[in-house]
């Protein structure tokens, strides 16, 4: 692991790769980590042949949307990455929320990272890891955000940048992700930085307090979204009891 004196980054250690066409931004990364790149690299996409989403789902990737993932080596001991998804998406948020006019509907995070609209979703994150075959960690962060195109989503209500008044360019967009990703890894500190950024999270949540369905592999599981722990852990109250919860997908109840 690299040593916690050099773990705060700046716009000057990121480099970028602007790719026409990819298979998927993630699996890019993932063959340079495996041939030894160094990390630090993001890697973008006008479109994508082969893009994908959580759990394994199709996510459709046409020109017009950013398509855009980046790849760490060793970002954290491992007990501590459990709370990177949490700055990444506040990241991600203040990177869409900068470009849209100040009337806009709210931008929020859905848990654990979805990036909302008014109440629809516009980004979706994909985080996988890998370790590699020389003893690193690679891991990568797979963000593809609605710009121009909104590909329906049988799941959830759908939406894009330009129709709440944007009308920023993916390229203009990916310069906002840029810094504002950097910002909130130096915020995240390899972990030590985790207080600071729930304390972000949650100022920008969706739906804490709200009754909330959450759908689990196995089975759905109903009660009042009660926010998240200091691990990034959802908190679902069921009258009373409070569950802990990993992972999943959410949704709203009236």
């Amino acid at each position: 692991m690299a040593s916690d004196m050099n773990s705060r980054k700046s716009l000057a250690d990121f480099r970028h790769d602007a790719l026409p066409e990819a298979a998927s931004t993630n699996s890019e990364c993932l063959d340079r980590a495996r041939a030894g790149d160094a990390g630090n690299l993001w890697v973008t996409a006008d479109r994508q042949t082969g893009g994908r989403g959580r759990r394994g789902r199709t996510w459709v990737s046409e020109r017009g949307n950013l398509y855009a993932s980046l790849l760490l080596i060793d970002p954290a001991p491992m007990d501590r990455l459990g709370s990177l998804p949490l700055a990444v998406a506040v990241g991600v948020h203040q990177a869409v929320r900068s470009v849209l006019p100040l009337a806009a509907e709210p931008v929020e995070v859905k848990w654990p990272n979805d990036i909302l609209i008014g109440r629809k979703k516009t980004c979706g994150i994909l985080i996988e890891g890998e370790a590699l075959a020389d003893g690193r960690y690679a891991l990568v962060i797979g963000i593809g955000i609605n710009v121009a195109v909104k590909p329906e989503n049988p799941l959830y209500p759908v939406t894009c940048l330009h129709e709440h008044g944007s009308a920023i360019s993916p390229e203009e967009l990916f310069a906002h992700l840029y810094a504002s990703m950097a910002e909130m890894l130096a915020v995240w500190d390899r972990g030590k930085g985790v207080r600071e950024v729930t304390a972000r999270w949650r100022e920008v949540a969706c739906g804490i307090g709200e009754k909330i369905t959450v759908n689990l592999p196995d089975r759905s599981i109903s009660g009042h979204f009660a926010g998240i722990d200091d691990n990034g852990l959802l908190m679902l109250d069921i009258g009373g009891k409070i569950l802990p919860i990993a992972a999943g997908d959410v949704f709203f109840r009236s």
